[in-house]
């Protein structure tokens, strides 16, 4: 019975070491986050390059059209297409494989960014062209640059330009960018040279026996009902049986239909109430 006692003990001991030790072993690090990639120098860029302690080798200059700065002691450098650090050491090398500097510690500062540009036209607060300052620069942070989406742009917002040396045409539906279910798939990365087009917000028009006539925005699945409610509803003398969609058909040809109050208006419609008879 001693023996069993004793085993028993150690059995528990042994276990509550494991348990210890399970509870003492440090938890896994954390993944490492990739890095964004870094903005790459084009064409038009103004830098300043400083090498320590060697003044008379501080340059402040434009990028040229070929990508190329001239450095002293070296000549023309290509520089365009390369990262700051890439451009950096590239100056270094040539500095120590030439014997001009033993240990150079060379700086690159980008002091105006003209190489990597995109236009935002249409409707935006803010229209015009904008420095792409990161390489991971997306569609919504170059809207954002423009002061977004202005209160008469629509939904959908066209980016084109050049992907793999062919042209490219997206069209982006915004609300559907911050959806969970799309996981801000459509939230494309912005290169040189795209252009973002901000069309008008669709529109409906409505006049006649209504409160306040008017063109106004079509919303997503707005019906007819909804857009008489947002022409603040019938007058007195305006009646349901009066109502009459105008819209324009595929031949440019405009039918004239007699809708129910949930069906739906499309772009251009025009809703007109009648005055009742009685």
């Amino acid at each position: 019975m001693k023996t069993m006692r004793l085993t028993s003990l150690f059995l528990a001991a042994a276990l509550g070491l494991g348990a210890l030790g399970a509870q003492a072993q440090p938890a896994a690090p954390p993944a490492a986050t990739a890095a964004s990639p870094e903005y790459r120098l084009g064409a038009g860029d103004v830098v300043r390059i400083v090498v320590y302690q060697n003044p008379d080798l501080t340059l402040e200059t434009r990028v040229s059209e070929s990508g190329v700065v001239s450095f002293p002691l070296l000549g023309n450098v290509r520089i365009g297409g390369l990262g700051i650090g890439a451009a950096e050491k590239l100056i270094a090398d040539g500095l120590k494989n030439g014997n001009f500097v033993k240990q150079p510690q060379v700086t690159l500062t980008l002091l105006q960014i003209k190489g990597n540009q995109a236009n935002v036209l249409g409707q935006v607060n803010r229209p015009g062209r904008y420095p792409i300052e990161t390489a991971d620069m997306r569609l919504t942070d170059l809207l954002a640059n423009a002061g977004g989406v202005a209160a008469t742009g629509g939904d959908i917002v066209v980016l084109t330009g050049t992907r793999n040396g062919q042209p490219f045409r997206m069209e982006v539906d915004l609300p559907m960018v911050f959806s969970a279910e799309q996981n801000r798939t459509n939230d494309v990365l912005i290169q040189n040279g795209d252009v973002v087009w901000v069309d008008r917000a669709p529109l409906v028009y409505i006049y006649g026996e209504v409160q306040r006539p008017g063109p106004m925005r079509l919303e997503r699945g707005m019906t007819v009902m909804q857009a008489l409610a947002a022409g603040g509803g019938l007058t007195q003398r305006g009646t349901e049986r009066g109502i009459r969609v105008h819209r324009k058909g595929a031949d440019g040809k405009v039918q004239v239909v007699q809708p129910a109050m949930d069906d739906g208006v499309k772009d251009g419609d025009v809703v007109y109430v009648k005055e009742s008879l009685f």
